[in-house]
């Protein structure tokens, strides 16, 4: 079976598990070399290591059971998207409305500032520029298809 096909088989084992949780969604599944699966859950209001870990035993032992993986030669990593990883749905956005983004355009062009809205085609991002005296916002309003990567920055 190739890696296409052992990520949709865990997909479907990971939508109904999920199912029961409306608040949870799947970001995304990656399989490394070795057999390292990689499960990616999210959550509206974010997810509890112990909701991960609850995943974790259930998936494990479905994957298990289903002999996708010969000899059961396989590791799993259930965790939420964190911040090192960019945003990738529609949902995350949303979750994310108010907090400071970093945006990369598929024409090189970067952006940081707040994320401000989310709408089904584009968001806005608010752009501060200058100093306390001189302080300017710029919105941007940036399509899907336009953005590159977009990743969570922390400000203090």
């Amino acid at each position: 079976m190739n890696i296409e096909s052992q990520i949709q088989v865990i997909e479907q084992k990971v939508i109904e598990l999920i199912r029961q949780d409306p608040e949870s969604f799947l970001v995304e599944i990656k399989i490394k070399p070795g057999n390292n699966v990689k499960i990616f859950i999210d959550a509206d209001h974010g997810v509890s290591i112990e909701k991960l870990t609850q995943y974790h035993r259930i998936l494990y032992k479905q994957i298990a059971e289903s002999g996708l993986f010969f000899n059961n030669d396989f590791s799993l990593e259930v965790s939420s998207a964190g911040l090192d990883e960019p945003l990738k749905l529609h949902r995350q956005y949303i979750k994310n409305i108010g907090r400071y983004v970093e945006v990369v355009l598929k024409n090189g062009i970067k952006w940081d500032g707040k994320l401000v809205n989310a709408t089904g085609n584009e968001i806005v991002v608010e752009e501060e520029r200058g100093n306390k005296k001189n302080k300017e916002l710029i919105l941007h309003n940036v399509l899907f298809d336009d953005i590159k990567t977009t990743k969570i920055q922390i400000k203090f």
